[in-house]
């Protein structure tokens, strides 16, 4: 715990804010995207931007798998989740995630199979004894996650596992960031590069952000003082007319990452087009299964396509995670959306903005 301290010291927080306020410009906005859920949480609970001069305006973007996961998909595993012989299993925060007509959820508490696991590799466990049942993992997730479910795969067919299969969806973040960076709307100076990500696939990925698109990047902690020091960092940037890829995480993130990982997920995987909520299609953006891996893609194995389904059309989740609006902008944020009764992926899952801005009531 003492370790954990140094990061949450007073002392050094102050120092960090006073050294925000010195390099600050007042005459100028700086504009700053968090694409990562655990950094929307962590700047909300330790009130990161209520310290902030007014004029620095931190954006929350698309770094919420769940909230991204388009209804389509959401559909179809409802789909899936109907039929006799298939197990569903899933991590717990895609149950109450809503489809065009229901959520999987209810369709548990109907008498679907629907089970909740903490690894891909304990639904491997599942297909192992219920050998008369088809197993699906609904495979969501960005690549920190990526790397567990290529391995569930690996562990599936080097134990010639037939029933055990996943549901694609999982995505990769640099052309989301690309989509974002070339939006004029936001006005974006920067990123705040999502550390766990990063941990996988290394400060790297964000080069073309930099040498592309002008804009600052630096991979930050969860910490109070890892995200002021990602913030004051990001403002020596734009300050000094540099755009470059700088790592404050570096106890943990390195420039190139995890490689074995990236090597499993590359053996499995291989680039697709992915539907992003509010960011529509964007190609390149997802992962399929390759030619070799393709008997585990559930899409491949049932006659069931991901159709486009119908949102709530009171619910603004898209243009949030696109940092266009935010929740208080919503009819329904904290009336009829809420926690135990959510009107859109955004306040399902515990890394979405309105999960956030609801558990922290922010004005």
């Amino acid at each position: 715990m003492s370790y954990l301290k140094q990061f949450r010291d007073p002392a050094a927080i102050s120092a960090l804010l006073a050294e925000i306020g010195k390099v600050n410009d007042p005459t100028r906005e700086y504009s700053f995207m968090e694409v990562c859920g655990t950094h929307t949480m962590s700047i909300f609970r330790y009130g990161i931007r209520s310290v902030l001069p007014k004029n620095i305006r931190l954006l929350s973007g698309p770094g919420c798998p769940v909230c991204v996961t388009d209804i389509g998909y959401v559909d179809a595993a409802i789909d899936l989740a109907g039929r006799e012989d298939v197990i569903i299993t899933t991590f717990g925060d895609m149950l109450r995630v809503p489809g065009s007509g229901t959520s999987l959820y209810h369709m548990r508490a109907e008498g679907s199979d629907i089970r909740i696991v903490y690894s891909p590799a304990d639904a491997v466990g599942i297909a192992k004894k219920e050998t008369a049942k088809k197993v699906i993992f609904l495979a969501v997730g960005f690549e920190t996650t990526t790397p567990t479910i290529a391995g569930s795969i690996k562990i599936a067919a080097d134990g010639d596992v037939g029933n055990y299969f996943i549901l694609p969806g999982n995505k990769t973040m640099p052309n989301a960031m690309s989509a974002l960076a070339g939006s004029g709307e936001l006005k974006l100076d920067g990123f705040i590069c999502p550390p766990h990500v990063s941990a996988i696939t290394g400060t790297k990925l964000y080069d073309f952000l930099a040498a592309d698109y002008g804009k600052s990047c630096v991979v930050g902690g969860f910490e109070p003082t890892d995200i002021l020091q990602t913030v004051l960092m990001l403002m020596k940037q734009v300050n000094e007319g540099r755009a470059e890829v700088e790592n404050q995480y570096s106890r943990v993130v390195t420039r190139e990452g995890n490689i074995k990982a990236t090597e499993l997920v590359d053996s499995i995987f291989e680039p697709a087009d992915a539907v992003w909520r509010g960011l529509g299609v964007i190609p390149g953006s997802g992962l399929t299964s390759n030619a070799e891996y393709s008997r585990f893609d559930a899409l491949k194995e049932f006659d069931i396509t991901m159709d486009t389904g119908k949102d709530n059309p009171g619910c603004i989740c898209g243009d949030v995670l696109t940092g266009r609006k935010t929740p208080k902008d919503c009819k329904l944020f904290g009336k009829a959306c809420l926690p135990e009764n959510p009107q859109g992926a955004c306040m399902v899952s515990s890394e979405g903005t309105c999960a956030a801005y609801y558990k922290y009531n922010i004005e």
